[in-house]
């Protein structure tokens, strides 16, 4: 863990340099023009400070050089700043396609945390180094928000809807995790690890192995890492009845759902909408929001039958594609 003397938090994934960079970037501009701008009122003060009560300045002109100087210098650093800035923001805003997918819900005052493997953690999460992990978040109560000072990453977990955020540790380790968003009278103990292990170690500790047998237990594929939430998923799917009407065939009263994740959906009104997150998370506890095109608001709401955890079990089922077509 990192030294609590250390001017910066340790580095310790892919984005954390660029996202140092930037930072120390910025700072070395700002105070050099505020050091720049302090010096020069200092010395214009005395240099041109009036002397006697008959004196009178001369008339000054103006230096065509000077104003272009002064706006092209600042505008071109500002143009760094933006085009600098805005390729560290895309990089931490898009997760890699090979991302691991972690769900994150806060909750006054912790955060409760499944891998798609089905294994749960509260404030606490295990990830292997060198892979990227995908964090879908939201929160049950207030506005939360993930922080990470080791990884560079900070992202609100907002009520009612979905956000996104993802890291690559570099190195094994333990590293804090903090709530950054004041949420109640025991914010400052909303406080976490992230443990960042070796890639067979955090697989004996995914299947509960011993630390001894390590070197046995097989990396899981990617599609057996979905299995578990999506599994659970799908018992919900049907305990909640939804196969009843959400049927990949003809005639069904709902829409069907296979393949629905990614796609555009065209609604009744005449706009359409690309089936995300938090589409599909609203169509479940507000179904009268947008009524697909050709079908009748006939769906109940779902609001308070399912909790946020639940919801995301539900949404790891139907972005696998099968939802409604296997036998129920």
């Amino acid at each position: 863990m990192a030294s609590n003397f250390a001017l910066f938090p340790e580095r310790a994934s892919t984005m954390a340099g660029e996202v140092d960079a930037l930072y120390l970037f910025l700072v070395a501009v700002s105070g050099f023009f505020a050091v720049l701008i302090a010096a020069l009122v200092v010395v214009f003060a005395v240099k041109y400070r009036r002397r006697s009560e008959a004196e009178r300045p001369p008339a000054i002109h103006g230096s065509l050089a000077l104003e272009l100087a002064w706006t092209i210098i600042p505008f071109g650093l500002a143009m760094i700043m933006f085009f600098w800035g805005a390729k560290v923001y895309l990089a931490l805003a898009v997760p890699p396609p090979n991302a691991m997918e972690v769900f994150v819900v806060g909750k006054q005052w912790m955060w409760k945390l499944q891998h798609l493997e089905g294994k749960r953690e509260i404030n606490e999460l295990h990830v292997p180094v060198g892979q990227p992990i995908k964090l879908t978040m939201t929160s049950e109560d207030v506005i939360h928000s993930f922080y990470v000072p080791a990884f560079r990453i900070k992202q609100d977990a907002i009520p009612g809807r979905y956000t996104t955020a993802w890291f690559e540790a570099t190195k094994p380790g333990t590293y804090h995790l903090f709530c950054a968003e004041y949420c109640g009278t025991e914010h400052a103990k909303m406080i976490g690890r992230i443990v960042v292990m070796e890639p067979m170690e955090y697989q004996a500790w995914l299947s509960g192995a011993a630390t001894t047998a390590v070197a046995a237990v097989p990396a899981a594929k990617p599609e057996d890492q979905q299995a578990a939430m999506a599994s659970a998923g799908a018992e919900l799917f049907k305990k909640l009845g939804c196969v009843s009407c959400h049927r990949a065939q003809a005639g069904a009263l709902g829409p069907s759902l296979a393949n629905l994740f990614g796609h555009t959906v065209s609604l009744q009104d005449g706009s359409s909408v690309v089936a995300d997150e938090d589409y599909i998370r609203e169509s479940i506890l507000n179904p009268q929001a947008k009524i697909v095109a050709g079908y009748q608001p006939i769906m109940p709401t779902f609001k308070g039958l399912v909790n946020e955890e639940q919801l995301m079990q539900l949404l790891a089922y139907i972005k696998t594609g099968k939802a409604g077509t296997e036998t129920q």
